[in-house]
């Protein structure tokens, strides 16, 4: 498993500063998310972990080792699915599998495993426009999974969804997650999703964006909406946001 860190990460786009001294670092296996205001270049931050985007200056590492370049085992999941509506939720699902020529035998099992483990069994012939959109978001993480990554880059993954369904697949990720053992950082504007789900929080200020706080959320999981501690690291992100001023 990896261990993720950035260095003194500085980016800009032209003449635009979107990170300004970015200093983090997420351990083996653990869940991390990230908080901020639109524009602060959260997004960024994750595309340069998977490997899609180079820092201007600083260091983006993996295991100690720079990262230059896309990788298997670190996977990026957006919000919006992006799967292929011509194919079938198996055929989706196992596309990655299929471009890296792994036996037709193998594909099928694994697939077959990992829709069980997101609560799709029995749909793998239905196509995209048959599901609801939290099961094309589960066709979608079990996209990513079925690679059997080390790391799993969430982009904002329950954004689309509505408040029931977003509540009911945090639950899921963190079923997926527990002794699975792998590292999770996830993008949100959601600051309770962050509370319920991370163990470490990242506070972004405004563009040009650098980290103003880090919060332990140490609590037991399942953890309580309403309980103290739960309610104290959600008024702290939102001071620090200054929530009312503006909008995330």
């Amino acid at each position: 498993m990896q261990t993720l860190e950035l260095r003194n990460v500085n980016k800009r786009f032209g003449g635009l500063q979107v990170l300004q001294n970015i200093n983090l670092k997420i351990e083996k296996g653990e869940f991390a998310a990230i908080v901020g205001p639109s524009g602060c270049g959260k997004s960024t931050i994750l595309r340069m972990i998977s490997g899609l985007e180079e820092p201007t200056t600083g260091e983006v590492l993996s295991n100690g080792v720079p990262i230059t370049k896309p990788d298997p085992s670190r996977l990026l999941i957006f919000q919006e699915h992006a799967l292929y509506p011509w194919r079938t939720v198996e055929k989706n699902v196992g596309f990655g599998m299929e471009l890296a020529k792994i036996p037709e035998k193998e594909r099928k099992a694994r697939i077959r495993e990992v829709l069980d483990k997101v609560g799709l069994d029995g749909f793998q012939n239905y196509y995209p426009h048959q599901l609801s959109g939290g099961m094309r978001q589960r066709v979608s993480i079990a996209r990513a999974l079925v690679m059997n990554p080390e790391v799993l880059l969430l982009d904002e993954p329950y954004g689309a969804l509505d408040a029931i369904t977003r509540l009911s697949m945090q639950n899921e990720l963190l079923r997926l997650w527990k002794g699975s053992g792998q590292t999770m950082l996830l993008i949100t504007h959601d600051i309770d999703e962050a509370v319920y789900l991370a163990d470490t929080i990242y506070v972004m200020s405004p563009r040009p964006g650098h980290i103003i706080d880090v919060l332990k959320a140490d609590m037991p999981r399942p953890r309580n909406r309403n309980g103290n501690r739960f309610v104290e690291l959600r008024q702290q992100i939102m001071d620090h946001l200054d929530i009312g001023t503006y909008s995330i």
